[in-house]
């Protein structure tokens, strides 16, 4: 029997899980979002038949645990049989979210695929390879117990491998399913730890090695950056190295974008124009959500702030520009005031002055005016005019709250 051979280890597919958070798609953006945890889930396939794997690793969570819709069972048995007829073997715990879900117990899969039991640990030997799998599946979605510590010993002479789903010593945003240390982990005799549960790739040791993959696809804009599996190559039974391959089809990314000095909005807008495209060209084709945070000290921050919703809209428009393959999922405003402007007068006076040049501006004023008006528009019929009012009410207040200001002053003034 050979010892020489590549696996590919994938985890959380949730295949077709939705993308959170994109209200505000093109009927062809929201296609693509739709689909994109099953066109990443047939980029794996596809890599671990171009790469000859003998075998693959699935670290539980393949669906979610609210899943309704049959066919997408069906979509992950057509994918299974793609790796049976390429001659791959399939080995598979499953976790939280499969355990949680009536329809996994009932697919109807291809020979080549093993789903590890849940009423103790199994081990399973990969035939014509000198490997062993252990593993153990989820009875239910809340597993408090460390599972690890009940794994058998390792197999004398074969390459070992451990499958688990678990939040391992706890990590930010996961439930503590399966606790356990790392230490324990690279303790137990296996050569890599196989783990799921968590979204963000990690290797938490390198000898022995464990790691975990993180899921297929980002769904959410805490899930950032390439995603995808982890592809390792074994010779003479011994792990000669891992990579990482990148199989996602829709990337969430942040980007913080400072405006200090700048003094207008188009000036503004061509700043953030540019880091679009700077996103856009870091994904490699892929179509991209991004989500801006606007900061540094701004002349405009009063502005901006008090017309957030235009600003969106504004930079909406931008992302289109640039390209199809990317959209805004959100717009947060940072910015503040700048401390000191050029020939400020220092004095009690003149820092009253300069608050005076831009009361009229002033957020709160403006937000509590918009409540007021949204309040009123509910009121009046769908024809009525109430744009060149309320823009007049606005500017009014910003008018009186100087004179209230300019009389602060003059007081101030007058004191002996």
């Amino acid at each position: 029997m050979s010892n020489d051979f590549s696996f590919l280890h994938a985890a959380d597919l949730h295949i077709d899980s939705p993308l959170l958070g994109l209200a505000r798609k093109s009927a062809e953006q929201a296609k693509r979002v739709a689909d994109a945890s099953r066109t990443a889930f047939d980029n794996l396939i596809s890599l671990a038949i171009e790469e000859k794997c003998r075998f693959v690793l699935f670290a539980g969570d393949l669906f979610d645990g609210d899943w309704k819709d049959y066919r997408t069972g069906l979509v992950f048995a057509a994918q299974m049989r793609r790796l049976q007829e390429a001659g791959i073997e399939v080995y598979a715990i499953l976790g939280n979210h499969d355990a949680e879900n009536r329809f996994v117990s009932r697919l109807d899969l291809a020979e080549n695929v093993h789903i590890l039991g849940s009423k103790s640990p199994q081990s399973l030997d990969v035939p014509d390879l000198r490997v062993t799998i252990h593993g153990m599946s989820y009875a239910q979605r809340d597993v408090s117990e460390n599972l690890a510590a009940a794994y058998p010993a390792p197999a004398s002479g074969r390459f070992n491998i451990g499958l688990l789903h678990t939040a391992c010593e706890g990590r930010a945003g996961h439930m503590p399913y399966a606790p356990c240390t790392a230490e324990q982990l690279a303790s137990h005799g296996y050569n890599y730890w196989a783990l799921g549960h968590v979204h963000t790739r990690e290797v938490l040791c390198e000898d022995p090695l464990i790691i975990f993959p993180g899921n297929l696809q980002g769904r959410n804009p805490r899930e950032t950056g390439p995603k995808g599996a982890t592809l390792v190559h074994v010779v003479d039974g011994r792990i000669d190295r891992h990579e990482h391959r990148t199989l996602d089809v829709v990337r969430w990314e942040r980007r913080e974008v400072n405006i200090s000095g700048l003094d207008n909005r188009f000036a503004v807008l061509t700043l953030i124009r540019g880091a679009l495209e700077q996103l856009l060209q870091g994904c490699d084709g892929r179509s991209v959500v991004a989500r801006l945070r606007l900061t540094g000290e701004s002349v405009l921050h009063s502005e901006l702030t008090a017309n957030r919703m235009s600003l969106k809209e504004e930079v909406e428009t931008v992302a289109a520009s640039v390209s199809d393959d990317i959209w805004v999922e959100k717009l947060e405003v940072s910015t503040t005031k700048p401390v000191h402007t050029a020939g400020l007068d220092p004095s009690i006076a003149g820092r009253l002055e300069a608050v005076i040049s831009e009361i009229g501006d002033d957020a709160l004023i403006a937000k509590e005016l918009e409540r007021t008006f949204a309040e009123v528009r509910i009121k009046f019929p769908a024809a009525a005019r109430l744009d060149s009012l309320e823009a007049s009410l606005k500017e009014s207040a910003g008018a009186k709250a100087r004179e209230l200001a300019k009389a602060i002053l003059a007081r101030s003034s007058n004191q002996p």
